[in-house]
């Protein structure tokens, strides 16, 4: 039998391997900007077009590299940085494994500009496909210039796998902040189509996290730092009104090397407890100092998965570095029995509606009468007491047991609340119905339906919003005075990448230095309701990683839900036609994120829940 199993061609050895590293631009960007910062690098430009289809250009004022240097940084694992395998566990670089220009190189056309500073001329490389076509001397400046273009070019399948630009450039947003974040010694700029997105001087932590994320993140934060014989954490974390529906700016950081690990996390979420919501998330910028030794970097390809020789140890730091730095600034809660406590409020009343007091006066009560009642604000309470008061101070007469019989008794009242709870006939099939809280139970033929009121408005300005949208742009109101919303220059880029879809859907906006001024809103929006709806609009955008197709269905289910949050004056007219339209629906039984609508109950249900 013959020989079957052969070397493959180094071509498509690389082809593999870019595979591996080179996911999509965004995966580029990483190699490169690191390459930069690994290279001594304090200014770093990045250029991309069309979300890096076309062009990725990293511009770096580093050491820059020789002729030789510049043929032998494209070879597979050529590295300066590991010697030995020894080198593999003190790693304090960025990239060390050599595949990163290699693999770039095998599925792109690259063109390397560099020199070093005390060179009079530099070195000009090109190359396609891992064919090095042209290598010349050239005068340039010190540092080094990378320009890959056509991206994916000979890999098609690769290609067509690529989403839109607004989302893959979302993907190189993203890892220029983690590294943004991790450096803020260093200046960096972004440019995306001739446009400057980001421009970041260098400064200390802070600074850069306000520069990247806007600055009414500025005042939510809190700083943290702890030095132990295992690690040093330092950084900050949001106070807990700084809290979200959506995961958004939390980054872990470990020798300056971003990483992701859902242990740790859970460290972060547990020094909350009983500080925040459910389901809600705060913000944090943690950098982690450690011994390299002690842990493993190269796990997985972007080296995003790291190994921890002391992992419990780290939680147990973690969790209670986060604890005392919310005790410092009286955010968790302490013991204090010196404190005043009459005014200390739970954390969900913070936010709720003042409501002006009101003194309550019965203007048939008088006190010469004895069979009056006494009326407090939210019970009678009937006259033996003033009787037996009278007999016990201003009268001879034996003061008898039974004087006292009804002190303590009070009368019932109806606490119903007349616009809280409704009794009224129904038209067609239904006969009567009640409203109470957020639910409607009406009586059927077939039995009982209890239905959520917001929810089913919900789903019918749901789908009334899409069956516009498909004809005609939804009416938009014109605000007197435009709304200003903070934002960064990520969430800024995105609304004017989406324009046309935002706009038809009755958005109109301009872009200002801290964020948008919205100038209209659809015509159904409250005033109260619209920075929610932005906000929520804008986490989406950030966070979800759609196609054109569904941005609709995602911004209609924002304001939705927001409309739904509209105070409605539940009349019969109102009610019998919202029941009307939910059951003209076909999904009249869930709302367009999947939560019930609607619940039956049949007498024979009924009947059985009561034997």
């Amino acid at each position: 039998m013959s020989d079957i199993i052969k070397l493959l061609p180094d071509h498509i050895a690389n082809q593999i391997a870019a595979g591996e590293v080179i996911q999509r631009p965004a995966s580029v960007i990483k190699e490169l900007v690191e390459n930069a910062i690994d290279a001594k690098a304090n200014v770093i430009d990045v250029v991309v077009k069309q979300a890096g289809r076309t062009l990725i250009q990293v511009i770096d004022n580093g050491s820059g590299m020789s002729e030789i240097d510049a043929r032998m940084a494209f070879e597979r694992h050529a590295t300066s940085k590991v010697q030995s395998a020894d080198d593999l566990f003190a790693l304090k670089t960025k990239g060390f494994r050599g595949e990163a220009l290699a693999s770039i190189a095998a599925i792109a056309h690259v063109q390397l500009n560099t020199k070093q500073e005390n060179k009079e001329l530099g070195t000009l490389i090109e190359i396609e496909g891992s064919k090095i076509i042209n290598s010349e001397q050239i005068a340039t400046k010190n540092g080094s210039s990378f320009s890959v273009k056509n991206l994916f070019y000979n890999v098609p399948a690769r290609r067509n796998f690529l989403k839109s630009d607004a989302v893959e450039f979302g993907h190189i947003e993203e890892e220029f902040t983690r590294i943004a974040l991790a450096h803020p010694e260093l200046s960096f700029s972004l440019y995306h189509n001739d446009t400057l997105c980001y421009k970041l001087s260098n400064g200390n932590l802070r600074k850069r996290i306000v520069d990247l994320f806007g600055k009414n993140i500025n005042d939510k934060l809190i700083q943290i730092e702890e030095t132990t014989d295992i690690v040093k954490i330092s950084g900050f974390v949001g106070k807990p009104e700084g809290a979200k529906k959506t995961r958004g700016e939390q980054y872990l950081f470990v020798n300056n090397r971003f990483f992701k690990d859902m242990y740790f996390n859970h460290a972060i979420n547990s020094a909350y407890d009983n500080l925040i919501l459910p389901k809600t998330f705060v913000p944090y910028f943690l950098f982690f100092e450690i011994n390299p030794s002690s842990i493993d970097v190269n796990v997985h390809p972007t080296k995003t998965e790291i190994k921890f020789e002391e992992d419990k140890e780290i939680y147990a730091i973690l969790k209670s570095t986060i604890k005392l730095g919310l005790g410092k600034f009286n955010i968790s809660p302490s013991l204090d029995f010196d404190a005043e406590t009459s005014f200390d409020l739970p954390y969900d009343m913070y936010k709720a509606p003042v409501n002006e007091p009101q003194i309550l006066v019965n203007p048939n009560y008088n006190p010469f009468k004895s069979d009056n009642y006494v009326k407090s604000s939210n019970n009678f309470v009937k006259s033996g007491m003033s009787q037996g008061i009278k007999n016990a101070g201003f009268s001879s007469n034996k003061i008898e047991k039974s004087d006292w019989n009804n002190f303590y008794d009070i009368d019932k009242i109806d606490d119903k609340d007349p616009q809280q709870e409704i009794e009224m006939s129904f038209e067609n099939n239904f006969t009567e119905f009640l409203i109470k809280g957020n639910f409607i139970i009406t009586l059927a033929k077939s039995g009982l339906f209890f239905i959520h009121y917001r929810r089913a408005l919900e789903r019918i300005t749901y789908n009334e919003i899409m069956q516009t949208f498909m004809f005609k742009p939804l009416l938009s109101q014109q605000l007197l005075f435009p709304v200003s919303i903070n934002c960064n220059k990520k969430t800024q880029h995105l609304w004017n990448e989406n324009i046309q879809t935002l706009e038809r859907m009755g958005f109109m906006w301009n872009t200002i230095d801290d964020g948008l001024a919205i100038l209209g809103t659809p015509a159904e929006l409250e005033i109260e309701n619209i920075e929610d709806t932005i906000q929520s609009i804008s986490e989406n955008l950030i966070l979800e990683t759609f196609d054109k197709s569904e941005l609709a269905h995602t911004i209609a289910l924002n304001v939705a839900k927001a409309i739904s949050r509209k105070k409605n004056k539940l009349t019969k007219p109102f009610v019998n036609e919202l029941i009307d339209k939910l059951f003209q629906t076909n999904e009249y039984q869930y709302t367009p994120s999947g939560k019930l609508i609607v619940e039956t109950n049949s007498i024979e249900e009924l009947t059985q829940k009561f034997k």
